[in-house]
């Protein structure tokens, strides 16, 4: 059942991760995202794939490398430890990798200029996965986000693609029908990121939006407009093979239970 689920884990310190991975496996869940950003970056991101690969052996883990909030002395120094980060995917750890810009682009080293390095390492084979965001055109005015995927699909060092929530099935079903149109013969696993919705998550994010993340206002002042839209965001994410990234909180029976009544499954 959880095999075409994925959990994203947030925590401040080692001492959570470990109470958090413990809960994924008394409830059976394989499939874990480590996201960098807020304190999971630099000392406590690689003490945590430090940790996971020495005590938990069992998880299927994609790590979220941002390339702004690993960035190190200078762009030289940083390209350095992200090959070193991707060479030991592929030797005695066992992880995938998102790799993304980060919330705040660094000039002339941000995922395009990395995977452009990367393609010219001799005896380099990785694949990695890619964010993007389809809500940018329409609900910001950033037009770029088609150009930089073509630029990023065409190194051929691509295996999955990453979707940004939002609430507009009609704009993620066209980009997603650009994507296809435009990868082609490539082979990408699909994930599309999945909140459930809840009283606390609309407070905090009317409170305090998130960058570039679009939510209709309907949502915001309906819960129950905000349930349906989840259920048939959900019917899309399966019609389409495309895997739910959980990254709302569910280390709770409740909470988890919560996630899978709207994915329609049982524990």
């Amino acid at each position: 059942m959880n095999n075409n689920i994925r959990f994203e884990l947030s925590f401040k310190n080692i001492s959570q991760l470990e109470k958090k991975l413990n809960f994924c496996k008394l409830n059976n869940i394989k499939n874990i995202n480590i996201p960098c950003k807020g304190p999971i970056k630099k000392e406590l991101f690689n003490s945590t794939i430090n940790y996971i690969s020495k005590n938990f052996h069992e998880f299927n883990v994609t790590y979220h490398y941002s390339l702004y909030h690993q960035y190190s002395k200078n762009k030289n120094k940083s390209y350095m430890d992200l090959l070193d980060f991707v060479k030991n995917s592929q030797t005695h750890r066992n992880y995938e990798i998102l790799l993304v810009s980060g919330s705040n682009k660094k000039k002339n080293f941000d995922s395009i200029d990395s995977l452009a390095y990367l393609q010219k390492e001799k005896n380099l084979k990785v694949k990695l996965g890619i964010a993007y965001n389809p809500y940018l055109k329409k609900y910001y005015k950033i037009s770029s986000e088609r150009e930089r995927f073509e630029r990023k699909i065409s190194t051929g060092l691509i295996n999955s693609i990453w979707f940004q929530y939002g609430t507009d099935i009609k704009v993620l079903q066209n980009e997603l029908t650009y994507l296809k149109n435009v990868a082609k013969e490539e082979k990408l696993n699909l994930f599309g990121s999945l909140f459930i919705p809840s009283k606390q998550f609309i407070a905090r994010f009317k409170f305090r939006p998130w960058k570039e993340v679009y939510i209709s206002e309907k949502f915001l002042y309906d819960l129950e407009n905000f349930f349906d839209f989840t259920n048939d965001l959900v019917s899309f994410y399966k019609k389409n093979n495309i895997t739910p990234l959980i990254e709302s909180d569910f280390s709770s029976s409740e909470k988890l239970d919560s996630v899978y009544s709207f994915l329609g499954n049982e524990r």
